[in-house]
């Protein structure tokens, strides 16, 4: 494996497109289970609280997991080791699913699922901003392979429960997860130049500043906004009358405005700064909430909703991983990375999904639940507000 890894082929054209393939596979298998996990536990017949309730017991995972990992990729300098393990782990316990049923042998198997997740792309994000010498540009045109992954896996197992039923989404994960293990065994890693006067720091330090207090809040705030959307929406446009190729291409058409913003997210981060990107797609993200629970019986509606997930997700992940890679430095990067990840994504992730699962009530609550979302996204933007742009580079 160290000959591998050597660095002077981690830059080479070769693994610079399996890097991308990586990522085609991590968040095409997000394309898998975010939209389709509700369809699929939907199938099982699980009721809305009991998914809202197992997403959020589910997302728990991703607050304990990605810290100790980083920790370990930090303290080791073997980021991709622990990329290619989390990997293994994933598969292996994300296959658990076929001999198990009910509540809680579910949610054990995707909780365990999760918390190997967790190690993957924190330090496939460390791994590619050093292999591109943290070029925002460079960095976007490898993460829209992610975006691609998305849109293809969408597509295809929207189109599975067409043809098939609801249990399509669990055997097709499982063949991309296999797939993803495999590419992160022939990955290859540059090692980071570290400040010598960084590592006397302490992350802590970092952590605990009202810049960062404020970023996490925001972050939050703004991944409990997307609760409904990411456990409910597949459901949402069914009971709209829509068929399971009709909500891939909805979802597909979010992720392709994404692709295009990640083209753009460069050279708008450098022009705005992270302060102004972050606030602006926050917001718009809060209108796409309003819009859906208020006018969604208009497919131009749902169209133009999923366009906005170019702001909503795009750009605040661009933007976030940017800033997050920056005020930490190379000594800490693993651990700033999943500090945002595990707080961000698995606190504000979990209140949102199990608020979502409360407000639901089978469709019922599909307004409310959305309003919800909107005044959330709000409140994160505007909490962007407490704190100087000079202060978020």
């Amino acid at each position: 494996m160290d000959i591998m890894n050597k660095p002077k082929s981690a830059q080479s054209t070769l693994n610079l497109m399996l890097l991308c393939i990586t990522y085609l596979l991590y968040f095409g298998q997000l394309g898998v289970l975010v939209p389709y996990l509700g369809v699929f536990l939907d199938g099982r017949g699980f009721t809305s609280e009991q998914i809202g309730e197992l997403f959020a017991l589910i997302t728990f995972a991703r607050i304990l997991g990605p810290n100790l990992w980083a920790s370990m990729a930090d303290k080791s300098g073997k980021g991709l080791r622990i990329l290619q393990i989390g990997s293994f782990l994933t598969f292996s316990t994300f296959c658990i699913v076929f001999i198990v049923d009910g509540f809680w042998g579910l949610t054990l198997c995707f909780a365990l699922m999760m918390m190997f997740w967790t190690a993957i792309l924190p330090q496939l994000e460390v791994l590619t901003l050093n292999v591109t010498d943290s070029d925002p540009r460079k960095y976007s045109r490898i993460r829209l392979w992610g975006s691609i992954g998305f849109i293809i896996l969408t597509m295809l197992t929207g189109k599975a429960i067409d043809m098939s039923s609801s249990e399509a989404p669990v055997i097709i994960s499982a063949l991309v997860l296999a797939a993803l293990f495999i590419s992160s065994l022939v990955l290859k890693e540059k090692a980071p130049v570290v400040d010598k006067q960084e590592i006397k720091g302490s992350v802590w330090k970092l952590i605990n500043t009202p810049v960062f207090w404020v970023f996490i809040v925001s972050a939050i705030l703004l991944q409990v906004s997307f609760g409904t959307y990411y456990g409910f929406f597949a459901l949402y446009v069914r009971d709209l009358g829509y068929s399971g190729q009709a909500t891939g291409f909805f979802i597909a058409l979010g992720v392709a405005a994404e692709i295009i913003i990640f083209l753009l997210a460069g050279r708008l981060i450098d022009y705005f700064g992270v302060k102004w990107i972050l606030f602006i797609s926050i917001l718009l993200t809060a209108i796409r909430w309003y819009l859906l629970g208020a006018l969604a019986e208009y497919t131009v509606i749902i169209i133009l909703s999923q366009l906005l997930h170019a702001f909503s997700f795009g750009m605040t992940h661009a933007a976030s991983v940017h800033f997050i890679h920056r005020y930490f430095g190379s000594s800490f990067q693993s651990r700033g990375q999943a500090v945002y990840i595990s707080i961000a994504f698995g606190l504000g992730g979990a209140i949102g999904n199990y608020v979502a699962g409360q407000l639901w009530m089978q469709g019922a609550g599909a307004y409310l639940s959305f309003m919800f979302c909107a005044i959330t996204a709000f409140l994160a933007a505007a909490t962007l507000l407490l704190v100087k742009s000079s202060k978020m580079q």
